[in-house]
């Protein structure tokens, strides 16, 4: 994880033959440092997927597209590509799929899911590559089952922990805001976060990424103490990690 949280997201994911970034909600300049602090090179990149159009996914996306030193073809579903304002013309290194396509990236087979959110067309993705399989589902109001069943047998998973909702409800959000956040179409709860892995966290998962936490409603040591609590009555030992919004996480190698 490059970045996770309401003001910028970006994750960076690799085999030995493909290199992929998913989300740029940090300028071009920032992401370019994040990855050189790996050891990797935005030059490098086979592919970018965008996981939908708010500006903490795609702040940077117009300018690396641009930039001519970044060859990386460009994923987005075909509802969401024309919201982005992306200067004077379309590049012509963009992609567009169906919500719900798969499709390969070098050694890595994408299949993408359709997640509540209100956006023009959200979706998650899974990513499987040389026996392993990673899934990533931030910014959605609840967890259906269509999402679930994607969700499955993940080594490792990446979910939302977005809002305590106490600290949501007292909190410096106008109403309307507090709603959505609260909706059906807004993000993930700690409580909703407990009750996913308290029932249908797979066992398989070795590592468990919870992100996107919002840094107004929510604190990354309630994350963790609900997150544990669920994990130790399900009897299940995943490394857990918390996704920060100012630095990258720990490089999660299998």
């Amino acid at each position: 994880m490059l970045a996770s949280g309401s003001s910028g997201n970006a994750a960076f994911l690799a085999t030995e033959k493909t290199r992929i970034l998913v989300d740029v909600g940090l300028s071009m300049r920032e992401i370019a440092r994040r990855l050189a602090a790996v050891g990797e090179d935005l030059a490098h990149l086979d592919a970018i997927l965008i996981t939908h159009e708010h500006s903490d996914h795609v702040a940077g996306l117009p300018v690396l597209a641009r930039n001519r030193n970044v060859r990386a073809v460009i994923y987005m579903t075909r509802l969401a590509a024309p919201s982005i304002d992306w200067g004077p013309a379309r590049p012509v290194r963009l992609e567009t799929f169906q919500a719900g396509a798969g499709f390969p990236i070098g050694d890595v087979e994408v299949q993408s899911f359709s997640i509540p959110h209100d956006a023009r067309d959200p979706v998650g993705f899974r990513f499987e590559a040389e026996g392993l399989r990673i899934g990533v589902a931030t910014d959605l109001g609840y967890i259906p089952e269509s999402v679930k069943y994607h969700l499955r047998r993940a080594d490792l998973l990446l979910l939302e922990a977005n809002h305590d909702l106490d600290m949501l409800k007292v909190g410096p959000y106008p109403w309307s805001v507090k709603q959505r956040v609260m909706s059906r179409v807004g993000h993930l709860s700690n409580l909703v976060m407990y009750d996913y892995l308290l029932q249908d966290l797979d066992s398989s998962t070795a590592h468990l990424v919870l992100g996107h936490l919002s840094e107004q409603n929510n604190h990354p040591e309630i994350v963790r103490l609900m997150a544990s609590q669920a994990l130790e009555q399900r009897g299940l030992r995943p490394a857990l990690a918390i996704a920060q919004q100012h630095h990258p996480s720990e490089v999660f190698q299998f």
